[in-house]
């Protein structure tokens, strides 16, 4: 799968209450003000939320799909390369990993049922 910032743009703005901007010279999403994705890198590839020691052991299993940008090596985010992806459901399980992370409880818990953690 070759998968672009198009198809993450559609993915990541289907969910709720999700705004895209731009900041930092690239495209940012936040979800009730919180940011949970970026596509750094010309939108070759999407920076997320992870969890650090999940993020590691991502990093360790595939590291030519997941790595961590030197700056965020004490932040939960991991780099995807979007064309290391396997499928359009690996690329939604991610973004919406990323967004449950940093939406309110409520929301949520509010949101269909393939959105529930």
């Amino acid at each position: 799968m070759t998968a672009s910032g198009d198809d993450v743009r559609a993915v990541a703005l289907s969910l709720p209450e999700v705004r895209e901007g731009f900041e930092w010279q690239m495209p940012t999403f936040r979800v009730a003000g919180k940011l949970f994705l970026t596509l750094p890198e010309g939108e070759t590839s999407m920076a997320v939320r992870c969890p650090i020691v999940d993020r590691d052991e991502l990093v360790t299993a595939e590291p030519d799909k997941f790595w961590i940008a030197a700056h965020e090596v004490n932040n939960a985010w991991v780099r995807v390369r979007l064309a290391a992806l396997d499928d359009d459901e690996e690329l939604e399980a991610i973004v919406m990993d990323s967004w449950r992370q940093a939406a309110p409880r409520k929301l949520v818990e509010g949101s269909p049922g393939e959105l529930r953690t």
